[in-house]
Order: structure tokens, then C-alpha cells, then sequence
């Protein structure tokens, strides 16, 4: 499919229920397309642990990109880059972070609202969402944006807030509202009642099962670095098991040299 044509199914898979494992590599992305998914997304946490850097807007955006043209290159479904905050503070440096990934392949994006462990003001962040909307614009590519607000998230939970800042971001031309940070079923289904958008939920091993969310309401689930962070739990156990007990059961159900190799042929 063409980049255009990618970008038209990633959008209508929100019509429905899209849940994203989020990829973090190439070697994730490969494997989570086939084992079904319909798209990928990457987890800017996972992806900067991978690369030894802490989660929290640090990560160099040319390690980024690499990561993301890499994800694309061996994948087929459309792919959604995390832009985390948007790599720069000013319009010129959110603008050219949207036409990078653009540029990679993405057809999507996240972006965040909280900026140093607080959240920006509301116009402020709605002016950022209004950059990159027309940076995909000007790409010529009917960009994904998933808008993130980070209230329940940082501990400051507000409904209203929520909701007045859904509003703003979807008139300064978000596709989706990303809400990570609540999952109790009630909550999920004031905010998607009150949201004129696909609704992105943030799950995890404490969360509701999928059908739940989705009967709340929720258009979009995603894992986050959860995925991410049970691989990296395994492999340490399986390494501890090795270096203490020198017993292997942490590496049954492993896929075969073989069965890899041929996810990249």
C-alpha cells in the first residue's frame, strides 16, 4: 500500500476497536504484525530503553527516527511513531519532527501534553497539536493524531479538564484523544461519552480485559511499554536461572533460529 492508502486504514481501524501491542524494534514490530495486529505503534519508553536512554523526552530524535525507519522497513501495516513531547519546544522543531517521521513512513503520531511533570497550559498544547496538523498537511498526508493528556496520568486527575482539553485539541485538529493513566470501566465511560473522538486507553496487567473497555467505549487500547517491560522481566529471570540454578525453563517456547530468520527474508 501507498503511504496515503496506509494512512486511510490506520484512521478507519479507529472506527471499531484497534488494540496495539506497542513495538519498540524492528525485530518487535515484525513480530507483533505476525502475530495479527493490523497496525503497529511504537512506545517511546521501550524505545528508549532499548537504546540505553531514559524515558522522558531525553532520547536523541535522530536515535528515534532510525529506530522508526527500521519498524517500517519491515513492516506492511501502517506504523504510529510516539513523538513523546515532539523533540524541541518550538513550533519550528515540532513542525520538523512531523515531517521527519512523516517522511520515514509513519502515518501517525502521539503527542504528549506534559512538559517537565507538569501539564502545559491548555492553548498552549492545543496550539502544538494545531503545528503538527499542519506540518502533515503540508506533507500532503492525513496524519493520525493521537493527542494525549496526561492528568490522570501525573496524579492530577480532573474530568472536566480532561474533557476541556479533548475539546481543544480536536478543534485545533487531533484525530484521537489518548487518556493513559485510567482504566476503572466507570471513569472510561463518562470520558467517552463526553469525547466527540476515538477514545485511546492505556492498559496493563492491573487493567479490564479488552471486551470491557471496548463495551466502556474505548476505540483504541494500547500497551504502552507494558509489552516491553514483560520481555525485558522475562529476560532477566531467564538470565538469573541461567547464572544461579544452570536450568533452562526460562527459554521454553522460544522461536526457533529458523522461525526468525524467516520473519526478515
Amino acid at each position: 500500500m501507498t503511504q496515503t492508502e496506509l494512512a486511510a486504514t490506520f484512521r478507519a481501524l479507529h472506527d471499531d476497536l484497534l488494540v496495539l501491542p506497542n513495538c519498540w524494534d524492528a525485530a518487535s514490530a515484525r513480530i507483533i504484525q505476525q502475530a495479527g495486529a493490523p497496525a503497529l505503534a511504537t512506545s517511546s519508553a521501550a524505545v528508549a530503553w532499548s537504546l540505553g536512554t531514559r524515558d522522558g523526552n531525553v532520547l536523541d530524535r535522530n536515535l528515534m527516527l532510525e529506530h522508526l525507519r527500521r519498524i517500517i522497513a519491515v513492516s506492511s501495516v501502517p506504523v504510529s511513531c510516539d513523538i513523546e513531547g515532539g523533540f524541541g519546544d518550538s513550533a519550528a522543531d515540532l513542525a520538523e519532527t512531523t515531517r521527519l517521521v512523516i517522511e520515514a513512513g509513519a502515518v501517525g503520531v502521539n503527542l504528549e501534553d506534559a512538559f517537565d511533570r507538569g501539564l502545559r497550559p491548555v492553548e498552549e498544547a492545543a496550539a502544538r497539536v494545531r503545528v503538527v496538523r499542519d506540518a502533515a498537511d503540508a506533507a500532503g498526508i492525513d496524519l493520525y493524531l493521537n493527542a494525549r493528556t496526561d492528568g490522570y496520568l501525573l496524579g492530577a486527575a480532573d474530568f472536566d479538564d480532561t474533557v476541556a482539553r479533548a475539546a481543544a485539541y480536536l478543534e485545533a485538529g487531533a484525530s484521537g484523544i489518548f487518556v493513559p493513566g485510567v482504566t476503572d470501566l466507570e471513569t472510561v465511560s463518562r470520558l467517552t461519552a463526553a469525547i466527540d473522538a476515538p477514545v485511546n486507553i492505556l492498559t496493563g496487567p492491573s487493567a479490564p480485559p479488552i471486551a470491557q473497555l471496548k463495551a466502556a467505549g474505548a476505540r483504541r487500547v494500547s500497551a504502552g511499554s507494558s509489552l516491553a517491560a514483560a520481555v525485558f522481566g522475562h529476560v532477566e529471570r531467564a538470565a538469573r536461572e541461567l547464572l544461579d540454578e544452570g536450568t533452562y525453563t526460562g527459554l521454553e517456547g522460544a522461536h526457533t533460529w529458523a522461525e526468525l530468520n524467516a520473519l526478515f527474508e
